[in-house]
């Protein structure tokens, strides 16, 4: 064989080690488009469910995720699946705040599972129907606020604590001393002020007033049951019912899907194999079809 046969043939190994190397980087970026570009480019029309599980706390994922859909054209409702005792006051408000922007454009319905209380309650006052199971917990409309104390502990063991303040209730209630009345009354107003924005929502959400205002806002959890006897849910039940009242109310039909939304920690990682992914990718924008649940994870 010719040296310049020998050159021909490593030409074409290399256009070949090229076009490999080509074809993989193109889809690398396709795979990173899909998970940037806005979700009504190729998301088909669906409902969304998104799972509020566990305690409800800070999360700036769940926040992007409540943004897109109130943005996303092609998601018709959204069904709010809450399995929670609650969460912190602030939490709970900005998770209430996100799913009433979502409700000024489309329809959004709360399903309680187990547990759907403190919290979890605002969470699905938020929501223009509410769906609970006959044994789901609920309700506990109120705030506490607690503060662990060792001050006596230190003095049975003998240690002492020395504390300099700006003023009286700087720092209170604190881990380490006795509260004063005035911290404690401090403290009560707190909690009085927080539980007054949470009644409120329960009167302008579920118009209920005077005594059965009352009746409901004492602080206990009740059954779903109980729930429907009191107002605070709509109806007894689980998805599918939730899914009628859409089909019924806002004319969505009855077929169309429902699609979990996945963010944070729940939503699946980028691909450990970059060429098998890649080609999930170019099959799926071939179709047009984003309801590859490994794809769809992505593009959250």
């Amino acid at each position: 064989m010719t040296a310049t046969s020998d050159m021909i043939l490593e030409r074409r190994q290399m256009r070949r080690r090229l076009t490999f190397w080509r074809i993989l980087a193109i889809a690398g970026v396709l795979i990173a488009a899909l998970a940037v570009l806005p979700n009504n480019l190729y998301t088909p029309d669906h409902i969304a469910r998104v799972s509020i599980d566990g305690v409800i706390d800070d999360d700036k994922a769940r926040d992007r995720l409540m943004a897109a859909l109130a943005k996303s054209e092609h998601t018709k409702a959204v069904i709010v699946r809450i399995n929670s005792p609650g969460g912190t006051v602030v939490a709970s408000e900005a998770l209430y705040l996100q799913l009433r922007k979502i409700a000024e454009e489309k329809p959004v319905v709360a399903v309680m599972s187990e547990f759907a209380a403190s919290g979890g309650y605002i969470t699905a006052l938020a929501s223009e129907y509410i769906v609970a199971r006959g044994n789901t917990l609920t309700g506990s409309i109120g705030v506490v606020s607690e503060a662990r104390n060792i001050a006596g502990l230190l003095e049975n063991i003998g240690v002492g604590v020395s504390r300099v303040k700006s003023a009286p209730l700087k720092a209170e209630p604190s881990l380490t001393t006795v509260p004063t009345p005035e911290a404690l009354k401090a403290q009560e107003e707190l909690v009085l002020d927080m539980f007054g924005w949470f009644r409120g929502l329960v009167e302008e959400r579920r118009g209920l007033t005077g005594p059965a205002l009352d009746a409901v806002t004492d602080g206990r959890a009740v059954t779903g049951r109980q729930a429907l006897e009191l107002g605070l849910v709509d109806i007894l039940g689980d998805e599918e019912t939730a899914l009628d009242w859409l089909a019924d109310n806002h004319d969505i039909d009855r077929d169309t899907k429902v699609f979990e939304q996945l963010w944070g920690e729940k939503a699946q990682p980028w691909p450990l194999s970059l060429i098998s992914e890649a080609s999930d990718a170019l099959s799926a924008l071939n179709r047009l079809d984003s309801t590859t649940p490994r794809l769809y994870a992505l593009i959250q």
